[in-house]
């Protein structure tokens, strides 16, 4: 369960730079079907595997505050993707969104490798 999550989450941000990346080009390729659905068929089963592995391996996000620290963050990545692909007006705020939505990557990679709050603890 452990390894899906991960393929999932590595895959989830590959589609999000692709997409970003045809953002700054302008391209027609995003209206393609599969590129309006596909972020949201992979992120659902990210979330149900992220929610599998607390359950199976009984990890509260009240108690174990690096959890709902990186679920907090998870928060914050989606807002400030949406913000880039969605709500930016020019180039440089969709770069500025994208490098945004990034270190909020960075910081969820740092939790679930760490195990330890960095905001909450």
């Amino acid at each position: 369960m452990k390894h899906l999550h991960i393929a999932l989450a590595v895959l989830s941000i590959s589609l999000f730079t692709y997409r970003f990346i045809l953002t700054m080009l302008a391209s027609k390729q995003l209206d393609r079907k599969w590129l309006k659905i596909s972020p949201h068929v992979i992120d659902t089963f990210l979330l149900i595997a992220g929610i599998s592995l607390a359950v199976k391996l009984h990890i509260n996000p009240m108690e174990q505050l690096w959890l709902g620290e990186k679920i907090l963050a998870l928060f914050a990545y989606i807002f400030t993707g949406y913000y880039t692909l969605k709500l930016a007006r020019n180039k440089p705020m969709q770069i500025i969104g994208y490098l945004g939505a990034m270190g909020w990557v960075m910081l969820i990679v740092r939790l679930a490798m760490s195990r330890e709050a960095l905001f909450l603890g």
